[in-house]
């Protein structure tokens, strides 16, 4: 139990916020899946930038550090590149 107004206020917030969180950070993972999943490079390179931007907004949202982000979307170019090989 918060002793003070603004920790209660805080408590209230961080709900909210881990509720939002939770929420981008499961459609990041949803959308990683859909490009490790596929076999055909085409389907790759296609549902390729859908999946970059959706990491891209975890970044901005700061749910995501810009770095992590940044290696997710080079890890998944770089199967996507490997699966035309």
């Amino acid at each position: 139990m918060p002793h003070h107004k603004s920790a209660a206020k805080r408590i209230r917030q961080d709900k909210k916020r881990k509720a939002r969180n939770r929420a981008v950070k499961s459609e990041v993972k949803m959308v990683v899946k859909k490009v490790i999943a596929t076999t055909d490079p085409e389907e790759g390179s296609k549902v390729l930038p859908e999946v970059n931007s959706v990491i891209d907004k975890a970044a901005k949202k700061g749910v995501l550090h810009w770095r992590t982000a940044a290696r997710k979307k080079s890890r998944l170019a770089k199967r996507v590149k490997s699966l035309s090989s």
